[in-house]
């Protein structure tokens, strides 16, 4: 997204592109880790949800997607037609990758929904919100991904 909804260079693009990845994928790690120790501290089975499946799943898809990127689009990088080849791949992978991170957030919501026994009530309805939001940006950013730029 950062190629198409920022002002700025190439250059500033990539920078920001990257950097937000980066930071991305730290988090991911951290969250990752925050849960099988969480579940290893209480007792808790893994891997028993399709929630927890669709999870490393994404994160392990995401962390290959972004070494990929990060070597041959930006250090040492490959060469321009090789890149060319590469980019609409690219491209689509991280989208299916960020769609399948938009599943994994909305079955984690549905099994909270589940497990806390939530109804028609406030808490219930902040759940639904929230799905419901996720849903919304997952369609604006896959908008502004295959929409072209207009360039004024």
């Amino acid at each position: 997204m950062a190629y198409k909804t920022m002002p700025g260079t190439r250059r500033a693009h990539k920078g920001v592109h990257i950097i937000l990845h980066l930071l991305a994928l730290l988090a991911g790690i951290l969250g990752t880790y925050a849960v099988f120790k969480f579940k290893d501290e209480t007792g808790t089975k893994d891997f028993v949800t399709l929630h927890t499946w669709l999870g490393i799943i994404v994160i392990t898809a995401y962390g290959l997607q972004f070494l990929l990127g990060f070597f041959t689009f930006f250090f040492p990088g490959a060469a321009m037609p090789a890149r060319a080849n590469i980019l609409p791949w690219h491209t689509f992978f991280g989208m299916v990758i960020f769609l399948l991170a938009v599943c994994t957030a909305e079955t984690g919501l549905l099994q909270r929904f589940i497990t806390l026994g939530l109804g028609l009530n406030q808490e219930g309805l902040i759940v639904n919100f929230t799905g419901l939001l996720i849903f919304l940006f997952a369609v604006t950013v896959t908008l502004s991904v295959i929409l072209p730029r207009n360039h004024y």
